[in-house]
């Protein structure tokens, strides 16, 4: 099986507070630096769960992208797309000693991806692309997607998006968001309680799953599942992990995934 994800490769700057932060004072925290961002998350975790785990992204050739391109190779994922002048995404998650996270991003180049930059053989033999939301808020990067979505169906593949973000759904505008959705007709959509009000209630897809936390999923047809009883750390890239083990063996293998996941910091699998 081949899972291609296409969307970000940034550099994530996690950070562990150990107590609550108080803006103007200093606190105590844990952190990590290393490879992230939601497509390079999910190539990763599907490489780690027994997939050929590939990865589509624009990514810069300065310090950041250098590192995080040989931190994902690391993990077993083909890292493909162009290698440009520029500055690489950068995205620092605040964690409260709670688990909880907050993002701060910048995507760098990665939004800039053009679809005439792809190459048709990077999507030879892929079973799932994973196409994430903040790679259909941006143009040209979206209609980037749309052509690889169209190299993979058109060879028998299947597609799978997640909503990323209740934030910048709001921004884009709900409407634009599904109709662009209907038209990429995804098998499967991944969103949390927050994404899927943001969307108006209803996931454009006939599949889809409902990320709810501690909680575990609900699937769409109506099947809620528990997520396994863990030590929370930090939850950034849970989600992404879900997605990755849900389209290597199904929800089950996903809660292990993302259980695993909000065990340790950071977003890669260890």
């Amino acid at each position: 099986m081949v899972v291609c994800a296409l969307g970000d490769l940034l550099l994530d700057v996690v950070v562990r507070l150990d107590t609550e932060l108080n803006l103007g004072a200093d606190a105590s925290a844990r952190t990590r630096t290393g490879a992230g961002g939601q497509a390079a998350n999910v190539a990763a975790w599907a490489s780690e769960l027994g997939a050929e785990g590939r990865l589509v992204a624009k990514r810069a050739g300065d310090a950041a992208g250098r590192l995080v391109a040989d931190e994902l190779r690391g993990h077993g994922v083909e890292v493909l797309g162009p290698e440009v002048d520029g500055t690489n995404g950068i995205v620092v998650s605040i964690v409260a000693p709670t688990g909880e996270r907050t993002m701060a991003s910048d995507r760098g180049v990665a939004p800039s991806l053009r679809a005439d930059e792809l190459e048709m053989r990077w999507f030879g033999g892929v079973s799932w692309l994973h196409v994430t939301g903040y790679a259909l808020f941006r143009s040209p990067i979206d209609e980037a997607a749309a052509k690889a979505a169209g190299a993979v169906r058109g060879q028998g593949g299947r597609i799978s998006v997640d909503l990323s973000s209740w934030s910048m759904i709001a921004d884009f505008g709900p409407e634009k968001l599904v109709r662009r959705l209907e038209l990429l007709a995804p098998d499967v959509i991944f969103g949390n309680e927050e994404e899927l009000e943001a969307v108006g209630g209803r996931f454009p897809a006939g599949r889809w799953v409902l990320k709810r936390g501690p909680e575990g999923i609900e699937l769409d047809d109506g099947t809620r599942l528990p997520a396994p009883e863990v030590d929370v750390v930090d939850t950034t890239g849970a989600g992404d992990a879900l997605a990755a083990g849900y389209l290597v063996g199904g929800p089950e293998l996903g809660l292990e995934a993302a259980a695993r996941c909000v065990a340790k910091l950071g977003t890669m699998p260890w």
